[in-house]
């Protein structure tokens, strides 16, 4: 299906992108790499007449370090990122970055745009928000900070407001003996995740002070679950542990029956997944230098 008739604009500077969203409202759709707003305008999904490309705004694609920070730019690729030295500071990061889609999707797609895309079995809205994330948008009324928490609102809904855009990410720089790690199972290296899981754990020698779990696919927005996490804090990471906390993590999510897999395969593979993620954390919180792939039907 081709997409609707539309109007093609590519601001030089971020101030004139904002004033070209804040004037066109709702009739505007914002491009970055194009890998996931061209597949959803040619299947004619929230038509918008205007397309506004920021693909080329400067001084948007970065990954560094700064401080106690991981700073990465809205445009910086998935490529980049996944090739990034400062990146790899925070395995989860570099892994989800390297797991996306096929290579040609990660050298043009950007973390801005996936995240803003807010798609239940997108990658970087599961794994972002085991991090604690901050998400730092432009607008007509300037700057301001979202919580990754806050971020993705619903299916395809984000807290950003008529005008704004994502700018970069904030990620604090674990603590020594933090681990974490992303995993989803696909059909193939070009599909979504059917589902994902992003865990990060730390550590004080054989106990667990903190745990964050995080489900994709298995609901509208990533599901979290306090009593999951809870489960985990003061035990032994375990496969058993590990085990328990995923069937309460499970209970909370709701994954919808779709062509790729029933609702009690869907459940049966998140608790394999936060198994898989939680024992390849726990080997990096006791400084193993692993890299772990996805999984595939």
């Amino acid at each position: 299906m081709y997409p609707a008739p539309f109007r093609y604009h590519r601001p030089e500077t971020l101030e004139a992108a904002v004033g070209l969203l804040a004037h066109f409202g709702d009739d505007a759709r914002i491009m970055a790499g194009g890998q996931s707003v061209i597949p959803m305008m040619k299947l004619r999904m929230g038509e918008a007449s205007e397309l506004v490309d920021i693909g080329r705004l400067p001084n948007l694609s970065y990954v560094k370090i700064e401080g106690e920070r991981l700073l990465i730019g809205a445009l910086a690729t998935h490529a980049m990122i996944a090739a990034s030295e400062d990146a790899r500071r925070v395995p989860l990061v570099a892994e989800t970055a390297g797991g996306i889609a096929d290579r040609q999707v990660r050298s043009m797609g950007t973390i801005g745009g996936g995240l803003s895309v807010a798609d239940p079995s997108g990658c970087w809205p599961t794994s972002l928000s085991a991090l604690d994330a901050v998400i730092q948008v432009a607008g007509p009324a300037g700057s301001r900070s979202i919580a990754m928490a806050d971020f993705v609102q619903d299916t395809y809904l984000t807290a950003l407001n008529t005008g704004e855009l994502v700018t970069s990410i904030e990620i604090p720089i674990p603590e020594s003996g933090t681990g974490s790690a992303y995993v989803a199972f696909k059909r193939s290296a070009s599909a979504y995740p059917t589902v994902s899981c992003g865990v990060q754990l730390s550590m004080q020698g054989d106990s667990c002070s903190a745990a964050r779990l995080v489900l994709g696919g298995a609901g509208p927005t990533p599901i979290l679950s306090v009593e999951a996490d809870s489960a985990l804090v003061g035990e032994q990471v375990t496969a058993e542990t590990l085990l328990k906390a995923a069937e309460l993590i499970v209970a909370a999510a709701e994954p919808p029956p779709d062509a790729r897999g029933s609702v009690e395969f869907k459940r049966a593979m998140l608790k394999n997944l936060v198994v898989e993620a939680g024992q390849r954390a726990l080997a990096r919180s006791q400084g193993e230098q692993i890299f772990g792939g996805h999984r595939y039907a």
